[in-house]
């Protein structure tokens, strides 16, 4: 029997490519979209919002708390605030959880680490395997290189992306400053928003003769939505606490 998943921000550009990943899959069935009150997708059959052809009977909905009633996960691609909302919605409905959004606030990570002691919550600001590598890459050099190195990060993203610098930019640089012995806020963050652009992070690492560059770019969303559905097939089953995507890739987290 295939695990039924739940989109919430199922209608954005994440959403979307997760949705249409998720419709194709033999192990799992979107079961659920959620999207915010008066978008005007909600009432529509959401294969009909994805355009691959055929009608998933599946209603593009505002009830979060109805539409988790019906869901084995939820996939959280939105905003901080209604993040929250819906972990603590989940929580209470006893609901995994898989969140990719972004710009969340140290105090709303620690509201969603409370949600986390009643159901397991997977939360990654990517979801790419590639940048998972790139993060204990940058702890490598960072360490390695020294203090005669100077590091910065630089970003790009599209311009509607609307945090900056981005989630994937800041857990740079609290990798970065952990392998330095510094706060987060000493590596310098650059971040553009212009066109089109997926995703791209490099890390600067130069020093008085040489220079050493790490860099990582998406070249569609679906790097993404794969590593979502990953998390997913991961969570389920899982014992209640926060894991993150190195605990995804690893295989790693008690069972339930």
């Amino acid at each position: 029997m295939s695990a039924r998943v739940g989109i919430a921000g199922c209608c954005g550009r994440m959403g979307q490519a997760i949705g249409r990943l998720a419709s194709q899959e033999s192990d799992l069935s979107v079961s659920a979209a959620v999207e915010a009150h008066g978008h005007a997708d909600v009432g529509r059959d959401y294969g009909d919002v994805l355009g691959i052809g055929r009608l998933l009977g599946v209603t593009v909905t505002e009830d979060a708390a109805g539409a988790l009633r019906g869901c084995d996960v939820l996939i959280e691609f939105t905003n901080p605030l209604t993040t929250l909302e819906h972990a603590a919605l989940a929580a209470r409905a006893g609901v995994p959880l898989v969140i990719g959004t972004t710009g969340l606030a140290q105090p709303q990570v620690e509201a969603l680490r409370a949600a986390a002691k009643t159901v397991p919550i997977v939360c990654s600001p990517n979801m790419s395997p590639g940048v998972n590598l790139l993060f204990e890459l940058a702890k490598t050099a960072a360490a390695r290189l020294g203090a005669g190195f100077d590091v910065e990060i630089v970003e790009a993203h599209h311009r509607h992306k609307q945090d900056a610098p981005s989630g994937t930019a800041k857990r740079l640089a609290e990798v970065v400053a952990a392998a330095r012995g510094v706060r987060p806020d000493a590596v310098p963050v650059h971040a553009l928003r212009a066109g089109a652009i997926v995703g791209d992070h490099t890390v600067v690492l130069a020093g008085p003769f040489e220079r050493v560059e790490l860099t990582h770019r998406a070249q569609g969303r679906e790097v993404f939505a794969r590593g979502a559905l990953l998390a997913a097939r991961f969570v389920l089953g899982r014992a209640p606490r926060m894991y993150d995507m190195a605990d995804v890739l690893m295989g790693e987290g008690p069972p339930a």
